[in-house]
């Protein structure tokens, strides 16, 4: 699994005491480091919230705010207890047959009883524990979608590696025929300036040529660089850091390549090369 640092996830919640909505922003950041807004009567899910995404999290710059929107005054209807009523009333029942009727009661005196109106506001502990298990959820949609656009990068950074693969192959193949076309260039450069050269110095300079020109070993490293960079593709954890590293070893062998060319189409080969490295290294800024 492959995780991207850059994405984004809303979760909102409804209730007869307001709302709650948890938006989360995340992007590319060497370490993690979480910020969070909060509104000042939920100060202390400080600790909680930066716990679960510790846990969840590696890297990352990670923006979390939480809006807490209670009901309006106008808004709140009055609800009345009604079992604690019905027991208030049947109490009241008793001690009318026991004072012979005298027991007196009236409505704004069962009002007055604590319990009888209900408070449609949420209470600390309620609000608390509603606005943790939102962000657990807002939590887990930002993973997901971190994991859904992590895939995708994999996907694009596979298919540069594809395409280095089949450049690598290229120039091997090529290479051969450039060595014996420029065996014969030079051997025919001789000839119109009517020059001897000893059979022995000529051989020389071709295995010079040949000795500049040889990128074998670079062409191994660029092979060996890509298969590392399609395993860490594939292992679990942080892979991030370990391909930027690669990218960086896979452009100074396309470097050497490029200053190791005696013909042109080489040349455009290291260069697309690089273009296709470069690709992937912005690509990788976002990996996790």
């Amino acid at each position: 699994m492959m995780l991207s640092m850059t994405a984004f996830s809303r979760q909102q919640l409804e209730r007869d005491w307001g709302s709650l909505t948890w938006e989360i922003r995340s992007v590319n950041h060497r370490y993690l480091e979480v910020s969070l807004r909060l509104p000042e009567q939920l100060r202390s899910l400080e600790n909680p919230v930066r716990e679960r995404a510790r846990k969840l999290l590696d890297r990352g710059k990670v923006e979390c705010q939480l809006r807490y929107q209670p009901v309006a005054p106008e808004q709140v209807g009055v609800r009345f207890n009604d079992e604690l009523i019905a027991k208030l009333l049947a109490a009241h029942g008793e001690l009318e047959k026991q004072s012979g009727g005298k027991a007196q009661l009236n409505s704004m005196d069962l009002l007055r009883w604590p319990g009888v109106v209900m408070d449609q506001q949420a209470d600390s502990d309620v609000l608390q524990t509603e606005a943790l298990s939102l962000f657990d959820a807002a939590l887990a949609e930002l993973v997901a979608n971190r994991q859904r656009e992590g895939e995708a990068l994999k996907g694009l950074i596979s298919q540069r590696l594809n395409g280095i693969r089949d450049i690598t192959r290229a120039v091997r193949e090529k290479l051969p025929d450039i060595l014996k076309a420029q065996h014969e260039s030079l051997k025919e450069r001789l000839a119109e300036l009517k020059v001897e050269l000893d059979p022995a110095r000529l051989e020389q300079e071709i295995a010079l040529l040949a000795q500049k020109a040889d990128v074998a070993e670079e062409l191994e490293r660029l092979e060996s660089h890509v298969d590392e960079c399609a395993r860490v593709l594939d292992t679990r954890g942080q892979k991030g850091r370990r391909l930027d590293f690669l990218m960086q070893e896979l452009n100074r062998e396309a470097n050497t390549l490029s200053s190791k060319s005696i013909v042109a189409e080489t040349t455009l080969d290291a260069v697309e090369l690089k273009v296709l490295i470069e690709q992937m290294r912005e690509q990788i800024q976002n990996i996790e």
